[in-house]
């Protein structure tokens, strides 16, 4: 059975994966980056979420000499001209702080109508290979950003954004219907064949 190391120390991720590739009868082993802790967190220098994802693979690629898969995505917002993207995660200034972030926005968008509060979760996904060889799929969940966050579930901006053809946010959804129809799902779906053909 063959190791594919995810570059992220998210257990969740790996879980979600894990059953992505299992249930397209894959045998591969996949491990996250917490496998290998003496291996540094790689720098996210990209301008888009394909370039950060093909950062990580290969750097985790080359230092384990497995193929790896790395992922990054974000929320992009029509108004916004595809703002926060890539700078989600650090929107308010650090990096994580998912309250801060969300006030940030949602005090940018105070004076957007409904009907110009569209937005997207876009994902990009890469498998690298230690030979340099590499490919990258997206996925995205298209969706209107709520004036008050609603929902426990999910994290980030899922409390703000309400998917197309749902009454809910993602953050009131189930892990498993999230699973479903998010972009990261999506994205990782789309790797299947490409870890099928690449990895053989």
């Amino acid at each position: 059975m063959q190791r594919l190391v995810l570059a992220t120390r998210n257990a969740h991720k790996v879980t979600e994966l894990r059953a992505i590739l299992t249930g397209a009868g894959l045998d591969v082993e996949l491990v996250g980056a917490d496998a290998y802790p003496e291996i540094p967190d790689v720098k996210e220098t990209g301008v888009t979420f394909a370039e950060n994802a093909l950062l990580k693979a290969h750097a985790l690629a080359g230092a384990t000499g497995l193929p790896a898969v790395a992922d990054d995505s974000g929320l992009c917002v029509d108004v916004l001209g595809g703002a926060p993207g890539i700078f989600s995660a650090r929107w308010a200034g650090r990096h994580g702080d998912d309250a801060a972030n969300l006030a940030l926005l949602l005090a940018q968008l105070s004076d957007i109508a409904a009907p110009h509060r569209a937005a997207h979760f876009a994902c990009a996904a890469a498998l690298a290979l230690p030979d340099g060889t590499s490919r990258v799929v997206e996925g995205r969940l298209d969706g209107t950003l709520r004036e008050t966050p609603a929902g426990e579930g999910g994290f980030g901006y899922d409390p703000i954004l309400q998917p197309d053809g749902e009454t809910r946010t993602c953050a009131e959804l189930t892990p498993q219907e999230k699973n479903a129809i998010s972009h990261r799902g999506k994205a990782f779906r789309e790797l299947v064949p490409v870890v099928r053909e690449l990895m053989g």
